[in-house]
């Protein structure tokens, strides 16, 4: 490896030059030269929401249409990931400030029983990086605590993860608690999981199956933004 990569000072890069190296650093996980990247875009006066979506969610497009086809995986996606939470921690305060428009929200959880969280966490990530703001309420929940979130944050989307067999079904009780309730039709319910299919998605009651976190994104665009024109026409 050659001593390259540090001989490239971010300051003095064009605004487009820059967006291309923060591709490749939020591609590399490189989580200080993206804060670098953002600050530096502040101080070219870029607004939050652009650095957001051109350079950060434009970066992460680019990880997960890699994580699909299977060039990337699960540890360079978290790292990815991460480095993005870090420009997103400083555009956060300055989002809420200028009102941004948010792609959509979620709350999402591992269900009552399974204690797997890294499929969950994935999902997470990536739909930060997409735009969507993500509450996660963890592992091991309870049908009150899905209905709780979903009280409290008024989310588009109910996000379920289970990686157990046994665990699968406690996804329905979850689904026909909302149905009880007369509350299922205000929620978009997204499930996934390792052995979980469409068919079970479809017997359960769900929106969408979703396989990886690559397709929950897509996904969720696509409900989200029908759902959207649904309330305008």
């Amino acid at each position: 490896m050659s001593d390259d990569a540090d001989d490239i000072i971010l300051a003095e890069l064009n605004d487009e030059e820059l967006v291309q190296q923060m591709f490749d650093d939020l591609y590399d996980g490189l989580k200080e030269e993206i804060e670098e990247g953002v600050n530096i875009l502040l101080e070219r006066g870029w607004a939050p929401y652009k650095i957001l979506t051109e350079a950060l969610v434009g970066g992460m497009t680019i990880v997960g249409a890699d994580f699909r086809d299977g060039i990337l995986f699960v540890p360079e996606v978290l790292l990815a990931a991460n480095a993005m939470k870090g420009g997103m921690a400083i555009l956060k305060p300055l989002l809420a400030e200028t009102g941004a428009p948010r792609m959509g929200s979620m709350v999402i959880g591992t269900v009552k029983g399974d204690i797997h969280d890294i499929g969950k966490n994935l999902v997470s990530m990536m739909m930060e990086g997409a735009g969507f703001e993500v509450v996660d309420i963890g592992i091991n929940n309870p049908v009150e605590n899905y209905l709780e979130a979903l009280e409290e944050h008024k989310p588009d989307i109910l996000g379920m993860s289970a990686l157990l067999t046994t665990t699968m079904p406690y996804m329905k009780v979850v689904i026909d608690t909302m149905v009880e309730q007369g509350k299922r039709d205000d929620y978009i319910v997204l499930v996934g999981g390792a052995p979980l299919n469409e068919e079970f998605g479809k017997a359960i009651g769900a929106d969408g199956y979703c396989r990886d976190a690559a397709v929950a994104v897509e996904m969720a665009k696509d409900f989200v933004s029908r759902k959207h024109n649904q309330m305008s026409a």
